[in-house]
């Protein structure tokens, strides 16, 4: 599917890398939610002030939005994929057309989930995760690099491959510059 070995391995490394990071974040927010479910008094490691606060966040409705299962347990089954499914690659994996729709569709639905998410923290409970602030660094780029690369194997828009870390950069720095506008005074 993918053009050439080397796009592939690149594409390996990049989901690898924040893969695995996300996958470190959304491990240790499912620690923290079962910590906190368990005892109510408990203080996330991630609490530090009224705004910039996990367990605020993970005290929420909108932190188990599948029945009750945490939203951040969704994060670790799906980051500990795309980690594996980037080791593969990196290792020389070739894989079938159907495992790339799924993953173009998984990041899709992760990173419209992600931007519910970040609508949901920011505008409605008005609290700051930092864990979660980095899932939500970590799946832009995702989004970008698995699209871009399905669109170079379809011969899709050129832009889109030729540009995408100026894309992956621009939406996050757009993100966090929502973040610090919003909440400069809880930040600094």
């Amino acid at each position: 599917m993918i053009a050439t070995s080397a796009h592939r391995r690149g594409l390996g490394i990049v989901l690898s890398l924040l893969g695995g990071i996300g996958l470190i974040a959304s491990f240790v927010l499912t620690m923290e939610y079962l910590r906190l479910s368990a005892d109510s008094a408990y203080v996330a490691s991630c609490d530090v002030n009224s705004v910039v606060s996990c367990g605020s966040v993970m005290r929420s409705p909108s932190s188990a939005l599948v029945g009750d299962i945490p939203n951040s347990l969704l994060g670790v089954a799906g980051f500990a994929a795309l980690t594996a499914l980037g080791v593969g690659l990196v290792a020389a994996a070739s894989f079938s057309g159907w495992l790339w729709f799924l993953m173009q569709l998984g990041v899709t639905v992760a990173v419209i989930f992600v931007h519910f998410m970040m609508w949901d923290s920011l505008f409605v409970l008005r609290l700051l995760c930092p864990y979660c602030m980095v899932v939500w660094a970590v799946t832009i780029p995702i989004f970008v690099a698995v699209s871009a690369q399905n669109l170079r194997a379809f011969g899709g828009i050129n832009v889109a491959v030729t540009w995408r870390w100026v894309i992956s950069l621009a939406w996050v720095g757009l993100v966090a510059a929502v973040v610090i506008a919003m909440n400069h005074q809880y930040l600094f």
